[in-house]
């Protein structure tokens, strides 16, 4: 059984979330502050972490900095909650290294959709696993069992989320992928043109295929459309 901890300390908005993923089969761990929520964290080790950025004391960028640099759950996914819409709270949680972000207030519908798309991320093998994809180009080389890049001798290691934008360019290379069919298929929905979570991700992934390529620049930018793997 797939486990979520949620981190909220609006008891209305946390006791709800609990009731409908508990009827959708999930276990579901409360915690109502960012110091109980780190520590349940450790503890349990959650599937998923849903957690709020407005707490007291310990805000919810802080927990999921704590729980990025913590060996124990540096990988779970994290979905972001709050109640904020500006543009810079959203690239901090990107920047922080958040999986996902939800402005309140929210349909639980779509909290759930979120949440099984993180799971399928997280739990599986990624798609180019597949002999139907394509693994080598070049000097490029993907590595889907540990979400790793290899040019020429050098890897680069990715976060599984890097990977599949990675893998999608890949799969397309010399042709542009839309931002929109970048946001589709590597969240698993349809988001209202949030390109700022694209730009954020492709700025962490430039910077890591940049250690490793000895100064030649893989993902072009079509401004207006999209990107293209250049090999």
């Amino acid at each position: 059984m797939n486990k979520i901890l949620v981190i909220d300390d609006d008891i209305a908005i946390n006791e709800l979330i609990k009731v409908n993923l508990e009827l959708m089969g999930y276990k579901v761990f409360q915690a109502y502050d960012g110091t109980t929520g780190f520590a349940l964290c450790k503890q349990e080790l959650p599937s998923v972490v849903v957690l709020d950025v407005m707490m007291p004391e310990v805000d919810g960028f802080t927990v999921a900095q704590r729980i990025r640099k913590n060996d124990l759950t540096k990988d779970i996914p994290i979905i972001m909650l709050t109640a904020l819409s500006q543009l810079n709270d959203k690239v901090n949680g990107f920047n922080i290294g958040v999986d996902d972000y939800l402005v309140k207030p929210f349909e639980m519908e779509e909290l759930q959709v979120r949440i099984r798309a993180l799971l399928k991320r997280s739990k599986q093998i990624p798609e180019s696993a597949s002999t139907r994809e394509l693994l080598t180009l070049g000097e490029i080389t993907l590595l889907p069992e540990n979400y790793s890049v290899k040019i020429n001798d050098k890897v680069a290691k990715l976060t599984p989320i890097e990977f599949d934008i990675f893998n999608l360019l890949f799969q397309n290379h010399g042709n542009m992928v839309s931002s929109a069919q970048l946001l589709k298929d590597i969240w698993g929905y349809s988001p209202d043109d949030d390109i700022e979570t694209i730009r954020v991700h492709i700025r962490h992934l430039r910077t890591k295929l940049d250690k490793v390529s000895d100064g030649k620049k893989y993902i072009e930018t079509i401004y207006g459309g999209g990107y293209k793997l250049t090999i």
